[in-house]
């Protein structure tokens, strides 16, 4: 008994802008341009920026590519487990019903 569980992840806000280009925000500003000028650019506020800064900061574009498939594949990771555990469950009751 399989339960399709790809549409109960995709609940995440949907962002204008991809990591790389975060990512690339965040070098500009760590490189001395301020950090204003770069809201200003992006039409974003500085609590966004230092929210991205936060969550990016001292990250590469290898490496967030990186995190994004290792995030990916814990997901999967999760969602065989959750099948398997609800087949156990069910074998564990098919088999008490029986005994």
């Amino acid at each position: 008994m399989k339960i399709d569980r790809s549409t109960k992840f995709n609940h995440m806000k949907k962002t204008r802008f991809t990591e790389t280009q975060i990512v690339k925000a965040i070098h500009e500003e760590q490189a001395g341009r301020k950090a204003e000028d770069i809201c200003r650019e992006l039409g974003i506020s500085r609590a966004t920026f230092y929210n991205w800064k936060s969550k990016y900061s001292g990250m590469e574009v290898n490496q967030l590519k990186q995190l994004r498939e290792l995030q990916e594949e814990n997901r999967k990771l999760k969602a065989m487990y959750a099948d398997l555990a609800l087949d156990h469950r069910i074998l564990k009751n098919i088999i008490e019903k029986k005994l």
